[in-house]
C-alpha cells in the first residue's frame, strides 16, 4: 500500500493570495500587527508564520501561543470571505483532476492524503472553493496538528496505519508538493518526494533539493503515476 501525500498551496491549486490576505487581516485583528509583507508563506504551517511574523512584531511566545487559537478563528471566517470575493481566483493547478482520478483507479494499493500546512479548516474551505471533495483525502497531517513541516509525514503515516490496519513503511510515502520544505519534510522516514513548479520555486530551485523527480506540472498523467507507484 501507497500513501500518497499532496500539498495544497502551488501544488493542488491556487487562491490567488487569500489564504495570505485572511492570516494578515487575522493577525492584525489579534495582535494589532499583520507582519512583514515581504516574508515567504510558502513551505510553513500556520502556526509557523504566526509565530514567526508576531515574534518579528515584538510579540512575546507565550502571548502568541495563548493566542493561537483566536487567530485561527479568525483567519478561518475571513479566508471565507476572501474565497467568495472571486470565486473564479481559486484554480485547481494543471493536470490534478486526471492525476486524481488515475489514482482513485488504483485504491486498492494507494492511499491519498494532503499534507499540508493549513490548519485542517483552511484545507477544507481551499479544497471546497475548487470543488475537490475532502473526503477522497482520507489520511492526512495539517498545519494545527503540528509546529514544524517535518513532524507532519509521521502523522499522516499513523492515521494511515489506523486507518487501513497495515503497516505502511516510509519508502512507501509519497510526498508531492511545490516547495523545498515539501521536498525535505520526509527525508527522516526515507519517503519519496517529488517537486512540482507550480508554485514559486522553479524546476532547477527544486532540483536542487535531490527529490526523486521534479515535473513542471503534474499533467503528464502517466508519467506522475509511473513515478509515485515505481
Amino acid at each position: 500500500m501507497k500513501l500518497v501525500l499532496f500539498d495544497i498551496d502551488g501544488t493542488l491549486l491556487r487562491t490567488d493570495g487569500a489564504g495570505r490576505r485572511a492570516m494578515e487581516h487575522a493577525l492584525h485583528t489579534v495582535f494589532g500587527a499583520s507582519g512583514d509583507a515581504t516574508y515567504r508563506f510558502d513551505g510553513k504551517t500556520d502556526q509557523q508564520i504566526t509565530r514567526e511574523q508576531m515574534r518579528a512584531a515584538g510579540i512575546d511566545d507565550a502571548v502568541i501561543t495563548a493566542r493561537m487559537d483566536d487567530v485561527f478563528d479568525t483567519y478561518a471566517a475571513q479566508l471565507e470571505v476572501e474565497l467568495m470575493r472571486d470565486p473564479s481566483a481559486s484554480q485547481l493547478c494543471a493536470g490534478i483532476l486526471p492525476l486524481l482520478d488515475a489514482l482513485e483507479a488504483e485504491s486498492s494499493r494507494v492511499t491519498l492524503g494532503v499534507l499540508t500546512g493549513n490548519i485542517e479548516r483552511g484545507a477544507r474551505q481551499k479544497l471546497r472553493a475548487v470543488g475537490l471533495e475532502f473526503s477522497q483525502f482520507r489520511a492526512n497531517a495539517f498545519g494545527c496538528d503540528h509546529e514544524h513541516r517535518p513532524s507532519l509525514p509521521a502523522i499522516a503515516q499513523r492515521r494511515a496505519q489506523e486507518l487501513i490496519g497495515r503497516t505502511i513503511p516510509g519508502d512507501q510515502i509519497v510526498i508531492i508538493g511545490d516547495t523545498p520544505a515539501d521536498i525535505q519534510c520526509g527525508r527522516s522516514l526515507g519517503v519519496l518526494s517529488i517537486g512540482v513548479a507550480t508554485g514559486h520555486f522553479s524546476v532547477s530551485d527544486l532540483t536542487a533539493h535531490d527529490p526523486a523527480a521534479v515535473f513542471a506540472t503534474l499533467e503528464d498523467t502517466p508519467a506522475v503515476l509511473s513515478t509515485i507507484l515505481g
